[in-house]
């Protein structure tokens, strides 16, 4: 039976609040980084989350910030913290007995794309298997896109013009694995009809090719 589950995530400096899906016979873990202003409860990743789950990956979505930190606005753009806390989950999330040896998958968006590279780079590709950036803010992590080694794709709404070009330029700096792919149509947000479900089938591709450990040659073929 898949299991659901509310965590206090403890970190060095406050208790981080999730929630943990565990799918019948997982695939991996992925963990949501959100952007400025969103939390574990963001309609959009939820949505992209249980479409993940159908396809057997575990999610977990937890909030960077406590209630009270959200309230002070500039917190949302401190890459460095959301790095920090990102990372420290992650961490704690690898020590537990059921987990300690899956494959985990990030996927951010917005701001929060930035902190899933950075944290990369200190968890390092052995940790982090596979990154997906929604609408995504990469350029935040400028200086260490060259560090990152974990295979990377930015997802990009074609009407998103200012964000697309602010991506080719975090492209061009990243020396993995990368696929950039632009969604005809959407919006920053991807509010528009049928584009977020767009998301979820190249992030699925994604973290099947690079992701789940247990990928036979017809899913390979599949997805290639």
């Amino acid at each position: 039976m898949p299991l659901e589950e509310t965590l206090d995530i403890p970190v060095k400096d406050a208790v981080l609040k999730g929630n943990l899906h565990i799918p019948d016979h997982p695939k991996g873990m992925i963990i949501f980084s959100h952007g400025s202003g969103s939390s574990r409860l963001s309609p959009r990743n939820r949505l992209v989350a249980r479409e993940l789950q159908k396809y057997g990956f575990a999610t977990l979505l937890f909030d960077l910030l406590t209630e009270e930190e959200d309230r002070t606005y500039q917190h949302r753009f401190e890459i460095e913290m959301l790095t920090y806390r990102l990372s420290l989950v992650t961490q704690w999330l690898t020590r537990q007995k059921d987990y300690h040896n899956w494959n985990i998958g990030y996927f951010g968006a917005s701001t929060g794309a930035a902190s899933a590279l950075k944290a990369a780079t200190i968890l390092g590709p052995e940790v982090i298997k596979a990154i997906v950036s929604r609408g995504g803010r990469p350029d935040l992590a400028m200086d260490d896109l060259n560090s990152v080694e974990s295979p990377t794709l930015l997802l990009v709404g074609g009407l998103d013009t200012e964000v697309i070009m602010l991506n080719e330029l975090a492209f061009n700096k990243l020396s993995c694995q990368k696929e950039m792919t632009v969604i005809s149509g959407a919006s920053h947000l991807f509010e528009e009809s049928g584009k977020l479900e767009k998301v979820t089938e190249y992030a699925r591709r994604w973290f099947m090719k690079y992701l789940f450990w247990q990928s036979t040659k017809v899913e390979k073929d599949y997805i290639e």
